[in-house]
């Protein structure tokens, strides 16, 4: 909801700006300059990057415009199932997670938490690291460093959208420079005609530099920075998990365990530490 409104304060400042100096409106609307521009842009864009980069791009703006907020359910249910696992581990080892670790949709414990199973790639960066560590020991030491440098790809390659986004976006005042001269061509070619139409048609050429700078600066820029924030918050459910898998491996309690998870969250979506105890007692209770 934010970005629309962000958008329609864009659109409102820009153009209610031009109409308020003077400028008409109907000045600004040439199709011929837009499909230069934007089929340039989209072009590129599908030249540059491979399917799965523009398939998970179309994945992360379908997600930024139909939620862009974090679950509130995910945190809640995911420190309390991370506890119960735990208590499992230490009670009986690893080896008794196996079967709800094959099969985490038809698992009892699982089961429990429908919001860490709604949420595909936490539940499948939690899975392959349990499992992992029960195929044999690792140390606190290497489990970090094995959990650092699998968020660190995973990071790389969430992030390749917005920055396929960034690149367009800087060419974007340059596809409009040439959208301009294609402009400036059509003039020239009709040098001899009437004044006035020589005026219209340089005012529509400007139009194409016009669009080129809103694009790069209004659109593209933003998307790829909102983009980018997204990433990070989804990163952060993974450093949280991480944080406890490492934390707990060093022989630390639960709890403990859990709250270093905890400080992983950003700031946003943090919960203070007697909302993971509440969290935490109510799994108990």
């Amino acid at each position: 909801m934010s970005k629309l409104v962000g958008l329609l304060i864009i659109l409102a400042s820009v153009f209610g700006g031009y109409v308020w100096a003077g400028g008409a409106l109907s000045a600004l609307w040439q199709p011929a300059e837009i499909l230069i521009i934007m089929g340039a842009g989209v072009g590129a864009l599908i030249i540059a990057n491979p399917q799965s980069v523009l398939k998970e791009m179309l994945e992360q703006l379908k997600e930024l415009f139909n939620k862009g907020k974090e679950d509130p359910e995910l945190y809640p249910q995911l420190f309390p199932l991370m506890g119960t696992l735990m208590a499992q581990i230490q009670s009986q080892g690893l080896k008794v997670l196996d079967e709800h670790l094959e099969n985490p949709h038809q698992s009892s414990i699982f089961l429990m938490y429908p919001a860490v199973l709604n949420h595909p790639n936490v539940l499948q960066f939690l899975i392959d690291n349990l499992r992992v560590q029960s195929i044999g020991k690792i140390s606190p030491h290497d489990l970090e460093h094995i959990l650092e440098e699998e968020i660190h790809r995973i990071e790389e390659d969430r992030l390749r959208p917005s920055e396929a986004f960034s690149k367009v976006g800087e060419a974007m005042p340059g596809f409009g420079i040439l959208a301009a001269v294609l402009g400036i061509i059509i003039t020239m070619s009709n040098i001899d005609g009437p004044i006035t139409m020589i005026g219209v048609k340089v005012a529509a050429a400007l139009v194409g530099t016009f669009i080129g700078i809103f694009a790069c600066y209004c659109f593209f820029d933003p998307m790829s920075k909102a983009l980018e924030h997204l990433v990070d918050r989804k990163s952060a459910q993974l450093r949280c998990i991480a944080a406890i898998l490492v934390t707990f491996s060093k022989g630390k309690p639960p709890m403990m365990a859990i709250d270093a998870g905890r400080k992983q969250i950003q700031s946003e979506n943090r919960p203070s530490f007697i909302e993971l105890e509440r969290w935490m007692e109510g799994q108990r209770s």
